[in-house]
């Protein structure tokens, strides 16, 4: 299937960059293969690296119904989600740092929640020990090496083109390529190791 998604705010605002993805998904694991173009709106607010987890969020979770929330702005909803035709809410997808509340009311919303972060994942979750989380031990979580994210966001450009496969993970620029895991657990303990393969590479 190709398309094109619009990821960041639904409501642009002023002074946020656009960022255009050509992206090419293949995640074997979950049996989903796509083609499509991403436009995301960076909010004057959030970082690069931020921006980058969010990116690998959406094509992580990539399915029908996927959307992204008016970004930083939106208190209410996550920064991905996805909904059924109907409106419901099927997926519940964190990026960076959610406190236990919030992870709380995510799970009660949605039939599934994930955590996506480039920060430490032991001190992202150190603060949930102890808290009521409704289905905690159903809700994934996947932390990225900070270097990995580093070197995504030294290839952005305003243009790139962006291909997702279940095997090694890496960044590419220039013909240099670093490669790290990605952790997969739930947030009570370690679940399994998944491998997938990234490339970005800017066109301006």
């Amino acid at each position: 299937m190709r398309g094109i998604h619009r990821l960041g705010s639904r409501l642009l605002a002023a002074g946020s960059t656009i960022h255009t993805f050509t992206a090419q998904l293949a995640d074997v694991d979950r049996g989903v293969y796509d083609d499509f173009t991403l436009r995301v709106a960076r909010h004057p607010s959030e970082t690069a690296l931020y921006m980058v987890t969010r990116l690998l969020a959406y094509c992580l979770e990539h399915d029908e119904g996927i959307a992204f929330s008016d970004g930083t702005s939106s208190t209410d909803e996550p920064a991905v989600l996805a909904r059924d035709l109907t409106g419901k809410m099927l997926a519940w997808i964190e990026v960076g740092a959610p406190d236990a509340a919030r992870l709380h009311f995510g799970s009660k919303s949605a039939e599934r929640v994930a955590v996506y972060t480039h920060r430490d994942p032991a001190k992202i979750a150190a603060p949930w020990a102890g808290k009521k989380i409704h289905r905690s031990d159903d809700i994934v979580f996947r932390g990225f090496e900070r270097d990995f994210i580093a070197g995504a966001v030294a290839a952005l450009e305003r243009r790139n083109a962006v291909t997702f496969s279940t095997t090694v993970l890496c960044s590419r620029r220039s013909g240099l390529a670093s490669s790290r895991f990605v952790t997969k657990k739930s947030i009570r303990g370690l679940g399994c190791i998944s491998e997938l393969s990234f490339t970005l590479r800017g066109s301006r």
